[in-house]
């Protein structure tokens, strides 16, 4: 039996494309561990799954790039870590590791280093965050989801986005169901990402009595930020906390999509030509790497980009109708473009070439 520990957290980003491999490893032969943090989301993401998984927890701290007195307690949580992730990968004795990013991972690429194990990498945004900047010079291979990112950095392969290939499969009319919306009118999806973002929530809901003349509005806000919305229009209004298992279901009814500019929820837009408006996150907030994935998708003509200091109720109204208003010129571009639809395959013939025999 071959032996593979999965490794990423702290958003779905980090976890949902090694759920994407699990299939495949799985019909590959493989025995799968997954170590995840001890307060992340990946546990919560990952039940359920159905999968024979082996689930382990270790400590991890958060590696900032700013100066905080927290630095100096979570270093001592990622050197907990390390020394929790050595026993696991001695007891499990993997062939290989496979590393989707996220602060939990910089102590489980290490240990497998100190114990000898090759480790693969993948890193969705052009530009790499700081746990896999730490942790790629331990890998034996880096995938990439952008063609910028594999040209820069040493080891690195343009494999494409790790999607999951069950978002093709949507039932538009599971989803209008769902919400409860008739068939009359186009539908926008809007979504700040799994942890939501109050900004674009607070902006979409202003401008709502606007939108909600000439769309339905599907609207995922983030846990614990649902809010009571009172519209004269309020049957083409529904919003969620967060969608798993019904996400393709919605994606399906979308016509057109509001985003922030996180590598994997862009790269899944493209594979399902769904014309967008991304609204990264600005560089006060982050390091600046959604607004580069989002610069790239406007560049080559598949998204409408809205700076989140440019953005009002009206401003937003107006890209949305502009975005579905030129919808098959956005539709056109993205068809045209050389998408890599076997990621999956190309991630895992990696790692089975790099692989402990």
């Amino acid at each position: 039996m071959k032996r593979i520990i999965l490794t990423g957290g702290g958003t779905a980003g980090h976890v949902n494309p090694n759920i994407a491999l699990m299939p495949r490893l799985k019909e590959n032969g493989y025995e799968i561990t997954y170590i995840g943090g001890k307060n992340g989301v990946e546990k919560e993401l990952l039940n359920g799954l159905g999968f024979d998984l082996d689930y382990r927890e270790i400590s991890a701290g958060k590696l900032r790039r700013y100066i905080d007195l927290k630095n100096l307690t979570d270093a001592f949580r990622v050197i907990k870590g390390f020394g929790e992730a050595v026993g696991i990968i001695r007891s499990v004795r993997p062939n290989i590791v496979f590393s989707k990013g996220g602060f939990v991972t910089v102590p489980v690429v290490l240990a497998a280093r100190v114990c000898g194990v090759p480790v693969v990498i993948h890193e969705s945004d052009i530009t790499p965050g700081l746990a896999n900047k730490i942790a790629m010079p331990f890998a034996s291979a880096v995938c990439a989801s952008f063609p910028e990112t594999a040209a820069r950095i040493r080891k690195a392969t343009h494999t494409g986005a790790i999607i999951r290939r069950e978002i093709t499969d949507g039932d538009a009319a599971r989803a209008r169901k769902l919400c409860g919306f008739t068939a009359e009118l186009p539908t926008l999806l809007v979504t700040g990402g799994s942890a939501g973002a109050v900004r674009i929530n607070t902006c979409l809901r202003d401008a709502l009595p606007r939108l909600t003349e000439s769309f339905n509005v599907i609207h995922l806000c983030g846990k614990g930020k649902q809010a009571d919305v009172s519209l004269t229009n309020a049957g083409r209004y529904h919003q969620f906390e967060y969608l798993s298992e019904d996400m393709p279901h919605v994606f399906a009814l979308a016509d057109v999509a509001v985003s922030r500019a996180g590598a994997n929820t862009i790269f899944e837009l493209l594979a399902l030509k769904k014309p967008n408006i991304l609204i990264p996150l600005d560089k006060n907030a982050s390091r600046g790497d959604q607004i580069l994935n989002a610069e790239s998708f406007a560049a080559q003509g598949f998204s409408v980009v809205l700076r989140e200091k440019d953005m009002t109720p009206a401003s937003l109204a107006a890209a949305v109708s502009a975005a579905y208003n030129d919808r098959a010129k956005y539709i056109a571009r993205m068809r045209e473009h050389r998408q890599l639809t076997d990621s999956i395959d190309e991630v895992c013939g990696i790692i089975d070439a790099f692989r402990k025999t």
